[in-house]
Order: C-alpha cells, then sequence, then structure tokens
C-alpha cells in the first residue's frame, strides 16, 4: 500500500522540479539581452577610441544619452536608426545563451561559455566591419583562453592541461605565421609584377593572433581541423566574393576580405558542437 504514496511523491516532485525549470530559463534570457548589450557597446566604440567611451551616432558623432543607446532610439540630431546589425546581434545573443544553458555540461560551464561567446563575437563584427583585430583585445582574448584551455585539459593533470593548452597556442599561432608571411610575399610581388602599389595584405597579423588564441582554446590536436575548415571555407567564399565583383565590373586588386570571422565560426563549431 506504500508504492501509490510513493508514486504521488515522485510525482510532485518532477512537477515541482519541471517549474523549477520553467523559471530558470529566465536566466539564460535576460543573461543573453545583456550580452548583446554588451557586445553591440564595445563593437561600436572599441574601433573608434579604444577605451570604454559614450557611443556615438556613426553618422553625425553626436554621443548618445544612455537611455536612448540601450533602447535603440534613433540619433536625436541627425534622425539615422540604429542598424540591423544592433537588433541581430541582441536576438543571436539571447538564443547563444539559451544553447548554452541547455547544452552547458557538453562543452563549458554556462559562465565561462556565455564570457568566451561575448569576446568571440566582438571580434567577429569588428573584423567584419572595421576589418581588423584589434592588439589589446587579442591580449585579453589570450589570457581568457589560457585559462578556458586549461580549465577544459586538467581532468588529466594541471601540468598536461598547461602544456597541452600552449602547445595549441603556439601550433595555431605558427600555422598562420606561415601562411601570413607566404601571403606578405605573394602580395609583394604580384604587386611588383604588375606595376602596382599596394599596402593590403593577403592576412593580417591579427588573423595570427587569433589563430592562437584558438588554439589555446581548442589544443593542438583541433587546432589543425579548426584552421583546415576556416581556410577552406574563407577560401570559397573569397572566391565567391571576387567573382562576384568581376561580374559587377567593381573588382580591386588587393581588395581585403575579413578572416577572422571563418575563424570563429570554425572554432565555435568545435567548442559548442
Amino acid at each position: 500500500m506504500r508504492a501509490p504514496d510513493n508514486n504521488i511523491k515522485a510525482s510532485l516532485l518532477d512537477s515541482g522540479y519541471n517549474q523549477a525549470m520553467n523559471y530558470l530559463v529566465i536566466v539564460p534570457l535576460i543573461l543573453g539581452w545583456l550580452s548583446g548589450w554588451l557586445v553591440n557597446y564595445l563593437a561600436d566604440v572599441l574601433p573608434l577610441t579604444r577605451k570604454f567611451t559614450r557611443p556615438t551616432c556613426p553618422a553625425c558623432q553626436t554621443k548618445f544619452a544612455w537611455s536612448d543607446y540601450l533602447l535603440f532610439r534613433k540619433c536625436t540630431n541627425c534622425g539615422k536608426r540604429r542598424t540591423l546589425r544592433t537588433f541581430f546581434v541582441q536576438g543571436l545573443m539571447v538564443v547563444a545563451a539559451v544553447w548554452i544553458w541547455i547544452f552547458q555540461g557538453r562543452a563549458l560551464p554556462f559562465p565561462l561559455g556565455i564570457i568566451l561567446l561575448i569576446y568571440l563575437a566582438v571580434v567577429f563584427i569588428i573584423d567584419l566591419e572595421h576589418r581588423v583585430v584589434l592588439h589589446p583585445v587579442s591580449i585579453i582574448g589570450a589570457v581568457l583562453s589560457l585559462g578556458i584551455g586549461i580549465f577544459l585539459r586538467s581532468g588529466q593533470s594541471l601540468t598536461y592541461g598547461i602544456t597541452s593548452t600552449l602547445l595549441g597556442g603556439i601550433t595555431g599561432f605558427g600555422i598562420m605565421l606561415v601562411f601570413y608571411f607566404l601571403g606578405e610575399l605573394f602580395v609583394k610581388r604580384m604587386a611588383k609584377k604588375g606595376g602596382l602599389a599596394s599596402d593590403e595584405v593577403a592576412l593580417g597579423f591579427g588573423d595570427v593572433s587569433l589563430s592562437g588564441i584558438l588554439g589555446l582554446l581548442l589544443g593542438w590536436q583541433l587546432i589543425f581541423v579548426c584552421l583546415f575548415f576556416a581556410i577552406l571555407v574563407g577560401g570559397v567564399v573569397s572566391l565567391v566574393v571576387i567573382v562576384g565583383m568581376l561580374i559587377a565590373k567593381k573588382y580591386k586588386a588587393f581588395t581585403a576580405i575579413p578572416y577572422a570571422p571563418f575563424l570563429i565560426l570554425s572554432a565555435v563549431y568545435f567548442l559548442f558542437r
């Protein structure tokens, strides 16, 4: 006669657990929204000022009031509306936060996962919009990735975690450094052969630094695969862009194509799959 009582207790416990989980889902929603605010803010101010300042309108350089900026209002001076990127990032960070919250046990604990995602999103947007990977941001990323990399691989021993993480960083940095010098040599030779002067590079040194940072995160084994996919996808997309420019008769030699987004997308796949 005790079994029904036990079943009732178990049912009540399950019901209480489900209700608690339903309430807790608001945590990643809120943190995802706050993360979107932070990513947008850093992507707006860092490329222009290299420091934490009040954001300005990209059209007229008028400073936003914080209330207007956080509520996505248009510029009070020139009337320019906020870019689509602002709203896309907000939504994407909320979705990503929920994803990490649900699958946090498979990759990273939620706090580390969301911090890492904020960093990668900032680098992604800045390189996409300004064709630059900022050196101060790279330094922060190296410290962050070193700590996360050691955390991920210290299950066997702390020594193994440190060694494997550092080896991954050296491997990622070294591989892309070779491509950097080869690309620089290629651009100079092509410019000389065509009688052209070019300050562009096939691969920026910021991309080399980012590869080292991703190597710290992924370790020396996965960084090979990550770079392979990034180079492959980046090459295909670059070819499509060049063909499109040729068809539109707008092709310009040594057109800079941001490479950090391909590196980051490849790394995110291996980190959060």
